[in-house]
């Protein structure tokens, strides 16, 4: 457990000493309020909640969380730092796990710094705070998910733009498998059980429920699953480039 914080704190570390986090967090916080305020028309709604807000956490997260996921085992693998990394006394795993937790810290320190928003909601009506905290919630869990891909395809590559552009194009295809426009295109010619498996694939799908306020077993449960999948992925894309 001590390696395990060991290597989660010179992750973050690593994170604050350059600008990577701040840039992150600066552009997450700028486009949730123009995503909020004027595409999302949060005023001219009428509703004190923060759908608008949360709409868009998707397509946010589609193209921000690869960002900063690039990095972290490219980087390692370009700068020979990952040969360094591996001759501590720590596991893969271990190694994987720390990497996941710092980014994943990094992406819930940019949702916490959003609370003007809810200060804002709050002080315009009376909103649900539970629906709130639920949509918070789901938005985190759905981030790990995000971010377990684009570490994935970051310890697939050694270059960082590459990383970059598989993990947005294997992220898409989470995000798009439950949209309306495939789902249209698949309706009538598949069967109804392969059409709603399809649909079970998207973040969306999942996220939507929990950022109505609904907590449910198998929202939850996917996201954890499909983040320990994809890191599992990673601990195998590092340990087949120990063994080469």
């Amino acid at each position: 457990m001590n390696n395990l914080q060991a290597i989660v704190k010179r992750e973050l570390t690593s994170f604050f000493a350059t600008p990577v986090a701040y840039v992150f967090i600066l552009i997450f916080l700028m486009l949730s309020g123009v995503f909020t305020f004027y595409i999302g028309n949060f005023y001219e709604r009428g509703q004190a909640d923060l759908m608008p807000f949360f709409n868009f956490h998707p397509w946010l997260y589609l193209f921000l969380v690869p960002a900063i996921a690039m990095r972290s085992w490219a980087e390692e693998r370009k700068s020979g730092t990952i040969e360094l990394l591996m001759t501590l006394p720590i596991t893969t795993w271990q190694a994987v796990l720390a990497k996941f937790i710092a980014a994943w810290l990094v992406l819930g320190l940019a949702l916490v710094l959003t609370f003007p928003l809810w200060l804002t909601v709050n002080y315009l009506g009376n909103p649900d705070n539970g629906v709130i905290l639920a949509a918070y919630l789901g938005s985190w869990l759905m981030s790990g998910a995000f971010l377990a891909i684009g570490l994935c395809m970051s310890a697939l590559s050694r270059n960082q733009v590459v990383a970059f552009i598989l993990a947005i194009v294997v992220c898409f295809l989470f995000v798009l498998s439950g949209s309306n426009i495939v789902l249209d295109a698949f309706t009538g010619w598949l069967p109804t059980i392969l059409l709603d498996t399809l649909a079970s694939f998207s973040f969306l799908t999942h996220f939507e429920a929990m950022a109505k306020g609904v907590i449910a077993l198998n929202d939850v449960g996917y996201f954890v699953i499909v983040t320990l999948v994809w890191l599992y992925g990673s601990f195998i894309a590092i340990e087949q480039n120990k063994a080469g």
